[in-house]
């Protein structure tokens, strides 16, 4: 049998007689010993090589006089702790002569029987070249964040998961977020919802490797709440594997631009709609007079298209001829251009359609200018003098009217609303859009057909008609759709009446052959310049305040408020915010005294939570606690309220002022399946009597089913005092009380405000606090303002007070120096 190959090939260690030997000579690397005066009793060869000097001549020497007092300034402090029996290190510079090295050494003390340090085993190796390669490295990325930190654009380092790693000084400034604020946030915290799935989807293909970078145009949220209209460049940055490490963006602010555009955008428009809308041809060229562009009546009357004439020297679409010689007439826009000036076609000139036959015509040319005064083309306006005229005005009213009604369709609309807001602006008053939606016009469709459906609309077109006091415009939008323009509105009121006479005057429509048919419409209404400055948003905001009226209940009208917009942005605003705010110790308690009906003397106080930023109140519970419990974060918050309530219980119980504290308990909260298990645990860390503790629950809370019954059932056998909040608001029943281990009732403020002023509130107050008490449960009275309503609940029996009158909520140190005031 042969050996195994391995045999063959490795050398034994016995064949090799000196192998320690042969690693101390041939180590890159100072190794020595020195005694405990640091005096040499090793070195080895490597030491020749650094020092220039034989490893034998060194032993005996002190390190000091071997390396001299420079580089002992240096590395003799760790040698000395190694001395001292600590194991230490040295990274830095040391001298050979004038030569300049960087060094890394471990010092290993060495112990002797006793344990005591009796030498130290040195081992120094050269890093000079790491050093030099990692101080350039240095120096680039210096070069590299000197240049992103300063430059004119905005630029970030983002993480694969959304997360800003790096942003620099103009993104900051752009979205108005310091860096540390924005280093907080991803992708999604700052992006326009509409813009945020093209975004993500752009970013994904990029993480797949399916394309270098790319380039969007997307809206992102200033820290105001604004919005900012950017230019994004993003580009990845991968790892050997190609997978990415962050993304590179570039990003400039284009919001300028944008309202530049839109601008431009809104004045070619009322432009084009003009040009559409009158009875005159109109054709456009540059200053060489090839045509740019036909309205529908020139393109009727040469028969070119715009968009086929579109190029061409207007004498091949405008062809003119004198009516009496038939010779060739010139084009009277030459002569405009090239004096600069209006120039009229003279009499009895006719224009030749493109297929054939002559129309006679009048015209006027002139010159367009830019800002700067020069000629950048040309405008010809001419019209039929012949009964032809009469014809392509029809054609036109067909292509901008609705054939079902005859009323202007919604060809139209964008025009004649841009009209009623020019006219508006110039008199400084007010217009309105009335957006018109039919309420279930589809059964009318169902039960009679379609032929009577269009019979219905045109009757309500002339109902709607009959309604509108003067010049109002009326359009049918689409469908059962329909749009008024009131171009003259003296007061918002004047609006809302308008809408009360047409939902009336549509009740009335009736049509031969049909039943009663009481048509019901939701109306919604959009005010120039309260509610938009341009007819698009005039118009989309009416049909926002439309759907309203139909969430309502519809049958009703809707005046357009900011907030039907800005609700779903504010709530994610919040959110946003709110996610930060217990990480930032933004949120705060404050506490309101609960006192004794008979005595006035402070017997509890109710956690209330606020949200503080700088000194000021951000949102007020009413805004941020229904956002919490919407997105999930009421659990965390919740948790952290609980907690601090504990906390300042146990601080009150420790001072030798036991004070009950109250907290509210959210209905999520509450239904949570560790609920029971959060309580149990605060109470433990706290360490309160648990009988300092209130839960105040809502009737709907308590009435939610068994399992609930059960759950309050632990938590009052761990001692812990439970309260129905808001009592006499919800569907309890005082008789199902007895059912529930609650221990007070709170009387809602809506029954205290009114019970000096209502004896039917009086009588009903009177009577729930006399049967509580009859259960034995403790009765709170909560909003109580005045001396009046105080006495009133103090002689029906009430046991404790809440409102104004005795305190309002405030920090714990305040309450307290009201508790010593007091006495």
């Amino acid at each position: 049998m042969r050996p195994h190959k391995s045999a063959e090939v490795l050398p034994s260690l016995h064949d090799e007689p000196d192998w320690p030997g042969r690693i101390l000579r041939g180590t890159p690397v100072l190794l020595a010993y020195l005694d405990s005066e640091l005096r040499f009793r090793f070195a080895n060869e490597t030491h020749r090589t650094w020092l220039g000097l034989d490893p034998e001549r060194l032993l005996g020497r002190r390190v000091v006089d071997v390396i001299g007092e420079r580089n002992y300034q240096r590395a003799g402090a760790a040698l000395e702790k190694a001395l001292a029996g600590h194991m230490s290190c040295y990274e830095g510079e040391l001298f050979n002569g004038s030569e300049r090295r960087y060094v890394h050494g471990n010092f290993q003390p060495d112990f002797d029987a006793d344990g005591k340090a009796c030498g130290v085993f040195t081992a120094l190796v050269d890093i000079t070249e790491r050093r030099t390669l990692e101080l350039r490295l240095h120096e680039s990325e210096q070069r590299f964040f000197g240049a992103f930190q300063h430059a004119a654009i905005g630029m970030a380092l983002t993480h694969p998961d959304g997360h800003f790693m790096r942003v620099n000084a103009a993104v900051c400034q752009m979205l108005g977020y310091s860096e540390d604020e924005l280093l907080k946030l991803n992708i999604a915290d700052i992006t326009h919802p509409d813009d945020l799935a093209a975004d993500l989807e752009l970013l994904s293909q990029l993480s797949a490797g399916q394309r270098d970078s790319y380039q969007l145009e997307k809206r992102n949220f200033h820290k105001n709440g604004h919005v900012v209209h950017i230019q994004l460049s993003v580009s990845a940055v991968r790892n050997a594997q190609g997978a990415p490490l962050y993304f590179v963006s570039q990003a400039q602010d284009v919001t300028e631009r944008k309202a530049f555009e839109a601008a431009l955008y809104r004045e070619r428009e009322l432009a084009e709609v003009t040009l559409r809308s009158i009875g005159d041809a109109v054709i456009t060229t540059d200053p060489r007079l090839r045509v740019t562009s036909l309205n529908p009546i020139a393109e009727a009357m040469t028969g070119w298209t715009s968009t086929e004439a579109q190029g061409k020297l207007i004498e091949e679409v405008f062809q003119l001829f004198d009516a009496q010689h038939g010779t060739t007439v010139s084009n009277p826009l030459r002569a405009a251009i090239e004096h600069n000036a209006i120039v009229d076609l003279a009499s009895r000139t006719l224009l030749r359609h493109r297929h054939g036959f002559d129309t006679p015509v009048e015209d006027s040319s002139a010159p367009i200018h830019d800002n700067a005064g020069s000629v950048i083309g040309g405008v010809l306006v001419f019209h039929d003098v012949s009964e032809t005229r009469a014809l392509a005005l029809k054609m036109i009213h067909l292509t901008q009217h609705d054939t079902l009604t005859g009323l202007p369709n919604r060809s139209q609309l964008d025009g004649l609303v841009g009209q009623a807001l020019m006219t508006a602006a110039r008199r400084q008053q007010r217009c309105a859009v009335l957006y018109i939606d039919i309420d279930n016009f589809k059964q009318i469709n169902e039960l009679y057909g379609h032929g009577d459906g269009d019979r219905v609309l045109r009757a309500l077109a002339a109902q709607i008609r009959r309604g509108l006091p003067g010049d109002e415009v009326l359009c049918r939008y689409g469908g059962d759709e329909f749009v008024v323009v009131l171009p003259h509105l003296k007061s918002v009121g004047e609006a809302a009446s308008v809408c009360q006479t047409l939902i009336a005057q549509c009740e009335q429509t009736s049509v031969a052959g049909l039943p009663e048919l009481a048509l019901r419409v939701s109306i919604g209404i959009s005010v120039y310049p309260d509610d938009a400055g341009e007819p698009k948003s005039l118009l989309q905001h009416a049909e926002t305040a439309m759907v309203a009226a139909k969430a309502q209940g519809q049958h009703g009208y809707r005046s357009f408020t900011a907030s039907m917009n800005e609700r779903a942005l504010a709530r994610r605003r919040i959110e946003t915010a709110l996610r930060q705010a217990l990480p930032r110790h933004e949120l705060s308690l404050l506490y309101q005294p609960k006192v004794a009906a008979d005595t006035g003397r402070i017997v509890g106080a109710e956690a209330l939570l606020r949200w503080y930023v700088n000194g000021r109140e951000l949102y007020t519970p009413d805004q941020f606690i229904p956002v919490a419990e919407d997105s999930g974060l009421i659990l965390p918050i919740g948790a952290w309220v609980l907690r601090q309530a504990c906390k300042q219980a146990r601080l009150w119980q420790q001072l030798g002022q036991p004070m009950p504290v109250s907290v509210n308990v959210s209905p999520l909260q509450f239904q949570h399946a560790d609920f029971y298990s959060w309580l149990d645990d605060v109470l433990s860390e706290s360490g309160i009597d648990p009988g300092l503790l209130e839960l105040e629950l809502t009737e709907r809370m308590v009435m939610s089913g068994d399992a609930t019954t059960g759950l309050l059932r632990r938590i009052r056998q761990r001692g812990v005092r439970l309260s129905l909040d808001d009592f006499g608001t919800g569907y309890c029943s005082l008789s199902y009380l007895k059912h529930f281990p609650i221990d007070a009732l709170k009387i809602d403020r809506a029954f205290v405000r009114d019970l000096t002023t209502d004896p039917d509130t009086a009588t009903i107050t009177t009577a729930i606090i006399a049967m509580a008490r009859s259960l034995n449960k403790v009765v709170v009275a909560e909003g109580v303002e005045t001396r009046e309503q105080g006495d009133f609940l103090r002689q029906a029996g009430c046991s404790q007070l809440q409102g104004f009158l005795y305190g309002v909520p405030m920090p714990a140190a305040a309450l307290e120096q009201l508790i010593v005031a007091a006495g």
